[in-house]
């Protein structure tokens, strides 16, 4: 259970459903530590006891059906029901989850949340002028976090979609050379933060991690 989602912002429900599922995957990293590297083996198992038992109550709790999507996994739960269907660009989110290793990308559930997230049926997604993206209450309405279509990148596997998420980020960074926290989706010149370490640093990983995937062609072909 949560107060605080990663933007800082209070939760609406207790449960935050990307931050359950960071937390999976963070039981299970530790339970391998303490095994190969340490010998806890006791303490190890209750690492992955408690793994299964919230990876048990997400695909319980934290699945929804949505009209126009289908199963999806909420944003947010309080177990009695109650969903809050939305995304935030802050990481850990339910767009990055494949990012943090914490479903596959084919994950069926997985692939209709992220065509959730990414139209207007997330309140906090924006289309402008500008560009388009995940936002978050953090900043306010029709403002775009760069973080988000770097998400969106790092989860692609479709080179168009990756090719102009990468346009999209070198030409809202209002001629600064910088990413930004976020910038209006009607003008980039419009943006919050003029240094934001993370948001630069992802964007360094993220051209390192396409030119290990041997896409320099790709970003080449980006003038």
């Amino acid at each position: 259970v949560s107060a605080f989602r990663p933007s800082d912002d209070a939760t609406t429900f207790g449960f935050l459903v990307p931050s359950n599922f960071m937390a999976v995957t963070s039981l299970r990293k530790a339970a391998e530590i303490l095994t190969a590297v340490n010998g806890e083996r006791e303490l190890a198992a209750e690492c992955t006891a408690l793994a299964d038992e919230v990876a048990g109550a997400l695909q319980q709790y934290a699945v929804v059906e949505h009209p126009e999507f289908g199963k999806i996994y909420a944003f947010e739960v309080d177990g009695f029901g109650s969903a809050q269907l939305m995304d935030d660009a802050n990481v850990p989110s339910l767009l990055a989850m494949p990012y943090l290793g914490d479903v596959e990308r084919t994950d069926p559930i997985y692939e209709n949340t992220r065509r959730f997230v990414w139209s207007t049926e997330n309140p906090y997604f924006w289309r402008g002028a500008a560009g388009e993206g995940i936002g978050g209450p953090h900043i306010g309405v029709e403002m775009i976090w760069p973080m988000s279509i770097m998400m969106r990148a790092f989860t692609s596997t479709d080179d168009a979609e990756i090719r102009d998420c990468i346009c999209q980020l070198i030409t809202t960074d209002a001629g600064t050379g910088f990413m930004h926290e976020s910038f209006s989706r009607h003008d980039a010149a419009d943006f919050t933060r003029a240094w934001f370490a993370w948001q630069n640093t992802l964007f360094g990983e993220l051209i390192l991690k396409l030119v290990n995937d041997g896409k320099t062609d790709l970003l080449n072909s980006i003038r």
